[in-house]
Order: structure tokens, then sequence, then C-alpha cells
């Protein structure tokens, strides 16, 4: 007797109403494999959203990007992953995302790619520009500071206690007192 073409159908003709032993699997299904399976490499890393600070896997094929998943290994996450986690392969790999800087100068209404050197230099400048605008070396009642309240800092959540404290030192410095991170544990 020839087996039904439909798992279904496959399944009520050999009464294995379980589907224990394989009437319910096609062809199809038997070809299918883990994506990660042909990568090159697995990478460790952190999920970059929030302040938990998931592990995980990054499947590398050709020094592309072919999955990320939770890491089994990590004491915090233990393999899982909330759905911004589990998104994290879109982050890196969409079509939507940026892979240019772009710029809009002051009242223009289109952006503009420049080149990364340039935004940098950019940067650079405008946090020296308003240090020396808004610096202050005493108060009115002539108490030492030496300080700027113009530019302020808040950190990501996922950087770490040493991200944290050389950028402390970079901005204390700099003379900027309002320096903070989000970080929660």
């Amino acid at each position: 007797m020839k087996l039904p073409e439909w798992p279904l159908l496959r399944q009520i003709a050999t009464g294995d109403w379980t589907a224990l032993n394989g009437p319910a699997i096609s062809s199809r299904t038997r070809s299918l494999g883990p994506r990660t399976r042909t990568a090159d490499r697995v990478v460790k890393s952190v999920c970059p959203y929030c302040a938990v600070g998931c592990g995980q896997d990054v499947y590398v094929r050709d020094n592309k990007i072919i999955d990320i998943e939770g890491d089994p290994d990590s004491p915090i996450s233990r393999g899982c992953l909330c759905p911004k986690g589990s998104a994290t392969f879109q982050l890196v790999t969409g079509s939507h995302r940026e892979h240019h800087v772009l710029h809009r100068r002051p009242g223009a209404s289109e952006w503009e790619t420049i080149p990364l050197d340039r935004a940098m230099e950019m940067v650079a400048q405008r946090v020296h520009d308003t240090r020396e605008a808004t610096w202050e070396d005493k108060t009115q009642d002539g108490h030492d500071v030496r300080r700027t309240l113009g530019i302020a800092h808040l950190g990501g959540a996922t950087l770490d206690n040493e991200e944290n404290y050389v950028i402390k030192k970079l901005f204390t410095a700099l003379g900027i007192i309002q320096v903070e991170n989000q970080a929660r544990i």
C-alpha cells in the first residue's frame, strides 16, 4: 500500500496518532537544518539593548553574521533572549540600517553623507567650543570650581565598569561634572 503524500493523511493511514514514528514528517522537513550549522565560527557577545547584559552567540560565515542566538553558557541569561535581543540580527544586518554618517546642516531639510573622520572632528570641535564658551573658573562667591555645565553625559546601559571608569576620567579631565550612566546592575 502506497502511503498518502500529505503528512496528516499518512499519519491517519498508519494509525500513528502521536506522530512519534515519523509519518507526519515531510521530505522537506527532513531536508531542513539549523542556520547555524554552516557557521565558520561562533563569537561571544553581549546584547546591546539594556543593562541586563544577556549573552549572545554570534554565528559567522565568510566574515558575515548569519545568525545571533542566546548564549547557553551565559550565567545571566542561560541562552534566553527577550524579543528585542532576539531581533539583534536584524539590527546588524537589516536593509534599513545606515552604513554612513549622515549630517544635516543647520536650517537644511536634507541629510548629506559625510566621512567618519569629518564627523569625529565636528564632534570634537563642538565639545571644545562648548567647553570654552561655558567654562567657569570660580563661582560668584570666588570659590574655585574649574568646570563646565554646558556639557553632560549619560552612558549607555551596556557599558561595563571599565568603560564607565574611562568615560568618567575623560569627562572629569575636561571639567564636565554631569556624568551619569543608566546601568541598573
